[in-house]
């Protein structure tokens, strides 16, 4: 039996001979599936994501590896983590067969290369502390299953994130979550409702990480980096709801912590300067409350 992610859709068998409002209904009723799917996966999601942040608390990284939109989601999810949550562009990885260049033209013949998987995970160093998240909506890809399979056996905690159940790739890993969205609304085009899938559940894991590992308070991202003129801002309007400072007095401490909102916030909670409190960031693994209460403990 083809997978499901690779069978026809009953519901939009005439999607190329309807009004393009009607299309796009069609298809607005599939992603509509989508949320409901992964609500039934909470558990593995949760499960992975607590597992996860234990690699990360005792110096492992997390690498997601996929082919195709699989891996581009995957590449996506780890680029938007260092500027978001101000961590080392090294914790969070996004592999994808073919490399960089598979991130705008399409390289899908190098996914059936299952040593390739194993190579490029090699090339990052990997270690028993690691842990690795294979990404694919089929299941059956040899790139990401070998990949998988060769984390798992060198200790790694492994993860699947799969659109197919009972397919290979959740036998090759320690948990596999898998939404089960159905057949797309073009027949295999997996970038669709499996893709959708695939980011949310990415959402959710990176995210959750991130707060379990403190870079987070309340729901502010305490540890953004300000690289643009619209994170400055939004740095600002954190510093000012962490502190209760007015505008004028939040943007003269941000100037004085170098535009950085994790030196501000820790140069406010420990009452303290700029370089003592970039040294109490740097012992506290960036994490802003443990380094204001590093601060508070050598004062005592």
């Amino acid at each position: 039996m083809l997978p499901i992610t690779e069978q026809e859709n009953p519901n939009t068998t005439a999607i190329d001979t309807v009004s393009t409002l009607d299309a796009l209904g069609l298809i607005n009723d599939e992603d509509k599936l989508v949320a409901s799917a992964i609500e039934k996966v909470l558990p593995e999601i949760a499960e992975a994501a607590d597992r996860i942040v234990e690699r990360l608390k005792n110096g492992g990284r997390l690498f997601y590896i996929g082919t195709g939109t699989s891996g581009r989601l995957g590449v996506l999810d780890a680029s938007e983590i260092p500027p978001t949550y101000g961590v080392s562009c090294d914790l969070v990885q996004g592999i994808i067969a073919g490399g960089y260049d598979a991130l705008h033209k399409a390289t899908e013949s190098s996914e059936d290369n299952r040593e390739a998987g194993i190579a490029d995970l090699k090339s990052r160093g990997l270690t028993a502390k690691d842990a690795v998240v294979g990404i694919a909506a089929s299941g059956r890809t040899p790139y990401t299953i070998g990949a998988v399979e060769y984390a798992r056996s060198i200790g790694c905690f492994t993860a699947a994130i799969v659109c197919n159940p009972e397919s290979a790739i959740t036998k090759s890993v320690d948990i596999a979550i898998v939404p089960v969205v159905g057949p797309e609304a073009i027949t295999g085009s997996t970038r669709m409702k499996a893709g959708t899938a695939q980011k949310l559940v990415l959402n959710m894991i990176s995210t959750v990480a991130m707060i379990r590992l403190g870079y987070v308070h309340g729901n502010r991202m305490t540890n953004l980096k300000s690289s643009n003129l619209k994170l400055k801002d939004r740095g600002l309007r954190i510093l000012m709801a962490e502190t209760g400072l007015d505008e004028a007095a939040a943007s003269n401490l941000l100037t004085k912590a170098g535009d950085d909102l994790r030196i501000a916030l820790v140069m406010f909670g420990g009452e303290t300067d700029f370089s003592t409190a970039e040294d109490a960031l740097s012992r506290a693994a960036f994490v802003v409350e443990a380094a204001v209460a590093k601060i508070r403990d050598t004062s005592l």
